[in-house]
C-alpha cells in the first residue's frame, strides 16, 4: 500500500525542499499524508481543467509544479475564483508542489533543458551559498551502532549532496566512572570502567540538531551517552539556481534558437541579439527567470535561455552583448512535468501515473 507520505518522501529525495527559493511554497500543500494512493497525476499548474481531470480520473494525488498558494489562505470556498480547488478537497485529492526545488535539483527541469540542448560541462548558474551545519560525534558500543545511526538518519542527519545515510566509524576504547546514584550499562558505579567503543560521525543541518540529538539519546543504551557537536560548513557543489554549460561545437544564435524551437514545444519563441553572433557558452533558467540576465552575463554566457522576459530585461541582455532566447513558460517546464510522471511510475510500479492530458499552454500563436 502506497500513501501520500510515501510519495512526498520520494519527492523530497528527488527534489529536496531545501533547494527551493526562500519565497517559494513547496511540499505537501493539501491532503492527508496517511491516505492511500493508487493514481497520481502531474501537471504544470492546477487549473479548473487539470483539477477536474484529476477528480474524473480518480487520482488521489496531484504533483503540480506550481504551488496552488503563495500566501496564507483565509478561506476556501466554491463560489470564489479559486473555487476549483474545492472539488479536490471534497474528493480527498492531495496536492504536492516541488516548484523551484524541481527547477534546481539534479535531474530536474534546468538539467532537462541542458540535455535537450546537448550542453556539456554543466554547473549551477548561481551556486547555492554554503550552509551552516554540524558534525555530530557519538561514542557507543558496537551493539548500539545500527540503532544510533538509524535514529539519526530518520531525524534528518547524514545527508551529503545526493547521498543519504552517510557516516564514519572508528574503533577505540572509552573510560567512565559512574558516580553515586548512576546505573551504568557496563560495569558498576564507583569504579572506573574501560570499554570497547566506536566513534560514530555524521553531518547534520543545524535546524535538525535538537531532533537528531534527542533521537540518538533515545536509541543509545548508555544512561549518559557522550555526544559532541561541532559547527561546520555544508557545501553542495551541484546545488544552485539555473545552469550554465557549453555546446559541443559553437553555433550561431539563430541556429540555437531553431534547436530550442525544434526540441521544445515553443512555437512562439523569440530571441534577443544579433542572429549571426557566435554562441558556445549557454545559460539556462526555466520559467519566469529573466531576473538572472545579469548572472548569466557575469558568468560569461553567450546566450541565455529562459521562459519569460520583460522588455527591460531584453534591453539589459542586448546592452550586455548577450543573446537571449525566450521560449515560453509552458515550453520550458511542461516537458519535464511529463518526465516526472514517468519517474514516479518507475519508482512506484503499482501506481498509475500520468501527466495531465487536458493541460495546455494558454498562450496562442496567430
Amino acid at each position: 500500500m502506497t500513501t501520500v507520505a510515501d510519495l512526498a518522501s520520494w519527492m523530497e529525495g528527488f527534489a529536496p525542499t531545501r533547494l527551493a527559493e526562500d519565497w517559494d511554497n513547496v511540499g505537501l500543500l493539501l491532503g492527508d499524508p496517511a491516505a492511500t494512493v493508487e493514481k497520481v497525476m502531474t501537471c504544470l499548474t492546477v487549473t479548473p481543467r487539470s483539477a477536474s481531470e484529476a477528480v474524473d480520473g480518480g487520482a488521489q494525488l496531484i504533483v503540480s509544479h506550481h504551488p496552488i498558494w503563495f500566501k496564507p489562505v483565509q478561506s476556501l470556498r466554491a463560489d470564489r475564483a479559486d473555487g476549483f480547488l474545492w472539488p479536490l478537497a471534497r474528493a480527498g485529492v492531495a496536492l504536492y508542489s516541488p516548484h523551484t526545488a524541481f527547477d534546481n535539483t539534479r535531474g530536474g527541469i534546468n538539467d532537462f533543458l541542458c540535455e535537450a540542448l546537448g550542453l556539456v560541462g554543466v554547473g549551477p548558474l548561481k551556486p547555492a551559498p554554503d550552509r551552516q551545519g554540524c558534525k555530530v560525534v557519538v561514542f557507543a558500543p558496537e551493539a548500539d551502532r545500527e540503532a544510533v545511526l538509524s535514529a539519526a538518519f530518520e531525524a534528518g542527519a547524514g545527508r551529503i549532496g545526493d547521498y543519504a545515510e552517510c557516516s564514519y566509524t572508528l574503533e577505540g576504547s572509552g573510560t567512565f566512572l559512574g558516580l553515586e546514584g548512576t546505573n551504568p550499562t557496563v560495569g558498576r558505579a564507583g569504579r572506573r570502567e574501560v570499554a570497547p567503543e566506536q566513534r560514530i560521525e555524521f553531518v547534520c543541518p543545524t535546524a535538525r540538531l535538537p531532533m537528531v540529538l534527542d533521537a540518538v539519546r533515545r536509541a543509545h543504551s548508555y544512561e549518559e551517552p557522550a555526544i559532541d557537536a561541532y559547527p561546520t560548513i555544508l557545501r553542495d557543489e551541484s546545488a544552485g539556481v539555473g545552469r550554465i554549460g557549453r555546446l559541443p561545437e559553437p553555433t550561431t544564435l539563430r541556429r540555437l534558437a531553431g534547436i530550442v524551437r525544434d526540441r521544445l514545444p515553443a512555437p512562439g519563441l523569440q530571441f534577443v541579439g544579433e542572429p549571426d553572433r557566435r554562441v558556445e557558452r549557454v545559460a539556462v533558467a526555466c520559467g519566469g527567470a529573466d531576473d538572472f540576465v545579469r548572472d548569466a552575463s557575469e558568468a560569461g554566457a553567450d546566450a541565455f535561455l529562459t521562459g519569460e522576459a520583460r522588455f527591460h530585461r531584453a534591453l539589459e541582455a542586448e546592452a550586455a552583448g548577450m543573446g537571449m532566447i525566450v521560449a515560453g513558460h509552458h515550453a520550458t517546464e511542461r516537458p519535464a512535468v511529463e518526465m516526472l510522471a514517468d519517474r514516479i511510475g518507475a519508482a512506484f510500479p503499482g501506481l498509475e501515473a500520468w501527466a495531465s492530458r487536458r493541460e495546455s499552454d494558454p498562450m496562442r500563436c496567430p
